[in-house]
C-alpha cells in the first residue's frame, strides 16, 4: 500500500511540472464573422455596406426589382449563400416620401432609423426591405427565407 501512494505521489507532482509550456485556451469571439460589402450609387454620393454576412460570395447583378409600381433604375447585386440568396442594391430616383410610399402595392410602411421604409413579402416566401436613404436614393434589400434574418443586420452596416 505504501509503495502504490509514492508512486501516485511521484506522478501527481510530475504531472504539475511547471516547466511544461501551456497552451492558450482560444475562445470564439461573440461577433459575427463579416465580410466588407459592396458599395452602389445613385449619383454622385455611394451608399456602402459596410459588412455582409460571412459566407456570401457574389453570384450576379440585377437591374429591376419586379414589385416596383414604377419602371426605376436599379442597381443591385446578389449574394449566394449555399441555396439562400441575399439581394442588396439600391433604387434611383424616388424623391419624396410620398412617391415612395406608394412604389409598392400591399406594403407594410415603417420607419428604418428615421427613414420611410417598406416591407413586402413575395412569392416563395423572398422578403424585401427598402427604405429612402435620402432624395433620389432608396436602399433595397431582399432575401430568401432560410437567412431572411439577415436583412436587418445588413440593414444596421449601411452607411
Amino acid at each position: 500500500m505504501r509503495r502504490l501512494a509514492a508512486v501516485i505521489l511521484v506522478l501527481s507532482l510530475t504531472a504539475c511540472d511547471s516547466t511544461t509550456p501551456k497552451t492558450p485556451v482560444v475562445r470564439p469571439s461573440n461577433a459575427p464573422i463579416t465580410q466588407p460589402g459592396p458599395s452602389f450609387a445613385c449619383g454622385t454620393v455611394p451608399v456602402r455596406i459596410r459588412e455582409m454576412p460571412d459566407g456570401a460570395a457574389k453570384s450576379a447583378t440585377f437591374r429591376q426589382v419586379r414589385s416596383l409600381t414604377e419602371r426605376l433604375k436599379v442597381k443591385g447585386q446578389i449574394w449566394d449563400m449555399g441555396d439562400e440568396r441575399l439581394y442588396v442594391g439600391v433604387v434611383c430616383g424616388v424623391r419624396s416620401p410620398e412617391r415612395f410610399a406608394s412604389l409598392v402595392t400591399r406594403a407594410g410602411l415603417v420607419m428604418h432609423q428615421g427613414k420611410p421604409a417598406l416591407h413586402w413579402q413575395t412569392r416563395g416566401g423572398v422578403r424585401h426591405f427598402m427604405w429612402l436613404e435620402r432624395p433620389g436614393t432608396a436602399v433595397y434589400i431582399a432575401a430568401t427565407p432560410g437567412i431572411a434574418g439577415q436583412i436587418a443586420k445588413v440593414a444596421a452596416s449601411v452607411e
